[in-house]
């Protein structure tokens, strides 16, 4: 009884937010990208984080692959064949634009420059008070000149800490229901409780030695290897689909998003694609994104020593949003060549946790090209676990950027035991969603990060005065 009661309290709630805030997050999300190419742009874009002169401390490549391991890698798989679909059969508002290249210019816009300017102002600031101010990787310090109540600073961190602890319950387990139903999909078996808990497992245990090793031996190395495993997957696509249709449509979807990009942000006139859909997409992607922001931002911000806030905002808003961009039109429109070769559409990719599998089902070694998903679902999934013990090791550490074993330790066995729970709640009361609700708690905290996203904006600029410090 209480168990529902609270579902429908945390259901409301986010509703509520998202119909009030909604257009507050449009304007959030669309100032975020003005306000980290202005920054880029501008000469504080030439402060170093670090000393003057200092090497950035990962080469371009492993900086990569960490910031897109963390940020959204598992989602990319989730949704690279479902969203463009569903866009493509069902879009957002009427247009002029073929069917497919507006699924494709949402689904750029979703994934895209806005979640990346998100993660990439929270890392600025958070970059600029650990290496430039050298001051505890926790975001109350970044607005501790506002604030001057301990503690309100200390709540700030906790709800930082409770968001990151939800935000990773939630991926990990919905990760863990895909690759069960990838399982199910494929050898009949991975839908059972059982199987889930092994799988959870298996990623706890991955996650937790990997942040044991640390960034270089750790971390950065799984990232890595996550990145060429989706590289490699990408590849096979690519070269199975029309390969010149893919370069079109990434070319035709691409610049209609970069010409759209301004009324589409704040839903226009014809953009406006109504408040029902913008309810159940954009308002909750963008308080998704910005519920991650802050653990995504503090990790982007521990790898970025030695770059400039330049090469940050700029790396951070272009790399990954380009290999998205390529990833989802190669995915899409063999996808909707599929489609076509069917001679119609039955839902056979509308199952968020199989469309995937069902897909590359369809190619040329099909078992090899699933067992990768799988793997690399897992793989995503523990760099994304690994860095929010590193982030939340930091916190508990006095905002050491190199937290002590024993804190990375313990976190890395609460989250393991937490999604444990989750997934036996989730069985034990099949009335409730249990994981949605996780997911829908995360729109609710995601809205004091926006003001606090705006704050340390606004005192980073203040502080600054355009002028970078010391010549750096």
């Amino acid at each position: 009884m209480a168990t529902g009661v609270a579902y429908e309290t945390i259901e409301s709630v986010s509703l509520m937010v998202r119909n009030r805030f909604g257009p507050f997050y449009l304007w959030a999300g669309l100032g975020c990208v003005l306000a980290a190419l202005g920054v880029a742009c501008s000469p504080l874009g030439a402060i170093r984080l670090g000393a003057a002169g200092e090497k950035p401390a990962h080469s371009l490549w492993a900086w990569t692959a960490m910031l897109y391991s963390a940020g959204m890698g598992a989602g990319i798989l989730l949704r690279a064949v479902q969203e463009p679909v569903y866009f493509s059969q069902s879009p957002p508002y009427e247009s002029t634009l073929d069917p497919e290249v507006l699924a494709l210019e949402y689904t750029f816009y979703q994934w895209g420059l806005t979640p990346w300017a998100f993660y990439g102002i929270f890392a600025m600031a958070m970059g600029y008070a650990l290496f430039v101010r050298q001051r505890p990787a926790r975001i109350s310090e970044t607005v501790s000149q506002l604030i001057r109540s301990k503690a309100a600073l200390g709540a700030i961190d906790v709800l930082t800490i409770l968001t990151t602890v939800f935000g990773l319950v939630a991926a990990v387990g919905l990760g863990t229901a895909q690759i069960g139903g990838g399982l199910d999909f494929l050898a009949g078996w991975g839908g059972q409780l059982g199987s889930q808990l092994g799988i959870a497992s298996l990623i706890s245990a991955l996650a937790l030695y990997s942040a044991w090793q640390g960034l270089d031996r750790g971390i950065k190395v799984l990232s890595k290897i996550n990145l060429l495993g989706a590289l490699a997957l990408l590849a096979v696509v690519f070269l199975a689909g029309d390969m010149p249709a893919i370069l079109g449509l990434f070319l035709k979807a691409g610049a209609a998003y970069l010409r759209d990009l301004i009324p589409m942000s704040l839903a226009l006139g014809a953009y406006d694609p109504g408040e029902a859909f913008l309810t159940d997409w954009t308002y909750y992607y963008w308080a998704f994104w910005l519920a991650w922001a802050p653990f995504t931002g503090i990790f982007i911000a521990r790898i970025s020593r030695g770059r400039s806030i330049r090469q940050l905002l700029l790396g951070v808003l272009i790399l990954p949003s380009l290999g998205t961009f390529f990833w989802f039109s190669a995915f899409g429109q063999t996808a909707f060549a599929q489609i076509r070769g069917w001679g119609g559409y039955a839902g056979e990719f509308s199952d968020v946790f199989s469309s995937i599998f069902s897909f590359l089902s369809a190619l040329p070694g099909a078992g090899g090209l699933n067992a990768l998903a799988i793997l690399l679902l897992v793989g995503f999934l523990v760099t994304s676990v690994d860095s929010a013990i590193y982030v939340l090791s930091m916190f508990s550490d006095g905002g050491r950027q190199d937290p002590a074993r024993r804190h990375r330790l313990l976190w890395g066995i609460f989250l393991w035991i937490a999604t444990l729970a989750i997934l036996v709640l989730g069985r034990a009361r099949p009335d409730v969603d249990v994981l949605t609700a996780a997911q829908k708690l995360l729109i609710v905290t995601s809205l004091p990060f926006t003001a606090f996203m705006i704050v340390m904006l606004a005192l980073f600029l203040g502080r600054r005065g355009g002028k970078p410090p010391n010549g750096r």
